[in-house]
């Protein structure tokens, strides 16, 4: 039995069925909107106040740097296998079938993971908000199961999924095109933020400057570290882009860009205006603005921020949506779900499939913890994609005129190598062991279902 047969390189130039409309404006927007979301709005308080003070925007720039390591490996990867399905495809490609599947097994876990996350978040905040107008939903209705507090499901995350998931369902320009102008928004709503908050700085509120020593700083960067992810989301989009050779490096290290500056900026105002140990709160951005009187402006921030988060919901159902189709074209998962819908020209049920999955986590099963195997899950995917640019440029030599090239290969594969697996050793037991538990019953679908059923078993 051959395990790590591999999806020649040829065969990646073949025509796709998925719509060619994306161009890398719409990439870096699909990144941003995957990548702004709970990291601006809620983690930068609480790294601020328990982890590194106003030294955190060092914690992010040594996050931004771990995590362009990663992205560099995507690059030259989706500019040399331009086909839907990301890291499962350049894994399937470079290692061979088991070791693909596996990666995609990974991010099916990482993206169902992200949404229900994203939506159970943001039913926390609609919630908070309905509560403040006297239409309050009833305890059992208001979060996943729960024996002690009383609680079922989570209906506002179970509708807010579905109703994502038919935007994206509309097809990839439609859905996009929603997601670019929340973004936009975002991006007003994190410039009335900085213009209005700049006034306000107190630099003696950034003293002292790293209150946790550089062990805080380390410590900060573990946690932001993961306020980055979702720069991923671009290489799903391969086949719906006129030209990903080109576009899909842009866009992934134009978001991943973007969204550093914005986090260092707002940080800046953020740890000027409040003095850090008191920013341990879910709304910092708001919370800062409430800190010097401008209440009307901390509200338009707040229910802008619960709007716009629902493009890291769109990006992830999206990204999903065709990771499933291209496993499901490679046989591994069910035929069925490699179907290219007649007029959106998008793999419509994956996307239903995704959508429906993920709606049933959000809405009843309890993450707490399980949430954290997304980041576990997230690194060892990055560690496998630095191994493989080493083996890819060992099996089929240097990129072509045009295409992406990482620099100092292999001096900066092994370095992100070694920072993902540091990043992982300060997980805790338990979430190693959710993941070994993960990785086990891929093995298993894999050994009965995937390898009797791969294309290339025929």
């Amino acid at each position: 039995m051959n395990y790590f047969r591999k999806k020649p390189l040829e065969t990646i130039e073949k025509p796709t069925n998925l719509k060619r409309e994306l161009k890398t404006m719409d990439l870096i927007l699909l990144g941003l909107g995957a990548i702004v979301g709970t990291g601006i709005f809620v983690i930068t308080g609480t790294a601020a106040a328990l982890t590194a003070g106003p030294a955190l925007i060092i914690s992010f720039i040594i996050a931004a740097f771990s995590c362009v390591l990663s992205a560099l490996c995507y690059a030259e990867f989706a500019s040399r296998i331009p086909v839907a399905g990301g890291a499962y495809s350049y894994g399937y490609t470079v290692f061979g079938e088991i070791i693909g599947w596996l990666v995609g097994w990974l991010m099916i876990c990482e993206y169902l993971l992200a949404n229900a996350s994203v939506a159970s978040g943001w039913s926390g905040y609609m919630n908070g908000f309905l509560d403040g107008i006297g239409l309050g939903l009833p305890i059992a209705l208001r979060s996943s199961y729960n024996a002690e507090t009383g609680s079922y499901i989570d209906v506002i995350a179970v509708l807010i999924t579905f109703v994502v998931t038919y935007i994206v369902v509309q097809g990839a320009k439609k859905a996009l095109r929603l997601n670019n102008i929340m973004v936009f928004i975002k991006f007003g709503l994190i410039a009335l933020f900085i213009v209005v908050g700049v006034f306000y700085v107190k630099p003696e509120n950034w003293t002292p400057f790293a209150p946790f020593g550089v062990k805080g700083i380390a410590s900060g960067a573990a946690v932001v570290f993961f306020a980055f992810l979702g720069f991923d989301a671009v290489s799903t989009a391969a086949e719906e882009t006129k030209n990903p050779r080109r576009d899909i490096p842009r866009g992934i290290i134009g978001s991943l860009g973007v969204a550093t500056v914005l986090y260092i900026a707002v940080t800046l105002v953020l740890t000027g205006i409040v003095p850090y140990a008191q920013l341990d709160v879910k709304d910092p951005v708001a919370f800062a603005i409430r800190f010097i009187g401008q209440d009307f402006i901390a509200g338009i921030i707040s229910v802008g921020a619960i709007v716009t988060l629902l493009t890291v919901l769109i990006s992830m159902t999206y990204g999903l949506g065709r990771l499933i189709y291209a496993i499901g074209r490679d046989g591994l998962l069910p035929k069925k779900l490699s179907k290219v819908d007649t007029k959106t020209k998008g793999p419509k049920f994956a996307t239903q499939i995704a959508g429906t999955v993920s709606a049933v986590l959000a809405g009843i099963v309890p993450l707490g913890k399980l949430a954290e195997l997304t980041n576990i899950v997230t690194l060892m995917i990055f560690v496998i994609l630095a191994i493989g640019i080493i083996k890819l440029r060992k099996d089929f030599g240097e990129p072509k005129d045009g295409e992406f090239k990482v620099p100092f290969v292999p001096i900066f594969p092994i370095v992100s190598i070694v920072v993902c697996i540091y990043l992982m050793i300060q997980l805790s037991l338990s979430v190693w062991i959710s993941f070994v538990i993960w990785l086990i019953l891929g093995v298993i679908f894999y050994l009965t279902y995937g390898y009797n059923h791969s294309e290339l078993n025929k």
